[in-house]
Formats: structure tokens, C-alpha cells, sequence
């Protein structure tokens, strides 16, 4: 039970928060970059069911990644390690590969470091209690 309250509970809630972060800022408030960019370049882009379940999966490995870094660094070390590792290393590999919308940075950039820094807030709010903390 100890297991569920300190581990499974924040980790899912970290992973709503990110997940439904994603959906809305990239299906809801910024498509039309998003499909207008893909357009562009001949390409269809790609929002099928299957492309929202990979995005649901990389939304709880992302909060799988932060709860371990959390366990060893304070939530704002943990927010910025994991905005790096998440978000700032993805837009370089789409950017390489030129299918990056670039004008989208001036929101994508602020509303990710809210999704990683309150993904890791809501996952320090439990760190006292876990199990695995290195505190």
C-alpha cells in the first residue's frame, strides 16, 4: 500500500498532468502550426489514435524519468534537468530532421517549462514519503 500512496499515485498524476499539457497544447491551442508546418513540407501530419497513445506512453515514461531524478534533486533541479532532457533534446532531433515548426518555440518553450516544473511540484509534494527517496 506504502508503494501505491508514495510511487504509483504521484507518478500517475505527474502523467495526467503532462499527458493532458500535451494534448491541449498540441491538439487543441497549436494544430494549425502543427499541420500547416507538415503541409509545407508534403507531409501529412500525424494525429491518429495511435499517434495520442504513443504521445500517452511518452507522457508516463516522462513522468517515470522525473520521479527518479526527483528522488535525488530538488523539485526545480528536477523540473529543469528533466525540460532539458525532455523537451530541449526532442526539439533538436525534430528540428534536425526539419519538422519542427520553429515559430511555435515562442509558446511551445514557456508552456513545456510549466509542464515539466509542475509535473515535478506535484511530484515532490510525495517525496517525503517514498520509499526510494534519496533524502
Amino acid at each position: 500500500m506504502k508503494f501505491v500512496k508514495t510511487t504509483l499515485v504521484p507518478v500517475l498524476l505527474a502523467g495526467i498532468w503532462i499527458s493532458i499539457s500535451e494534448f491541449v497544447r498540441n491538439q487543441i491551442i497549436f494544430p494549425d502550426y502543427w499541420v500547416e508546418h507538415y503541409f509545407s513540407l508534403g507531409l501529412e501530419f500525424p494525429a491518429k489514435p495511435i499517434n495520442g497513445a504513443v504521445w500517452g506512453i511518452w507522457s508516463m515514461l516522462f513522468s517515470v524519468v522525473l520521479f527518479f531524478i526527483s528522488r535525488r534533486f530538488s523539485w526545480i533541479e528536477t523540473g529543469l534537468i528533466g525540460w532539458l532532457f525532455g523537451f530541449a533534446m526532442m526539439w533538436l532531433v525534430i528540428g534536425n530532421l526539419g519538422v519542427l515548426p520553429l515559430s511555435l518555440l515562442k509558446f511551445a518553450v514557456p508552456l513545456s517549462v510549466l509542464e515539466a516544473f509542475l509535473a515535478s511540484y506535484i511530484l515532490h509534494l510525495f517525496k517525503k514519503e517514498s520509499p526510494v527517496s534519496g533524502d
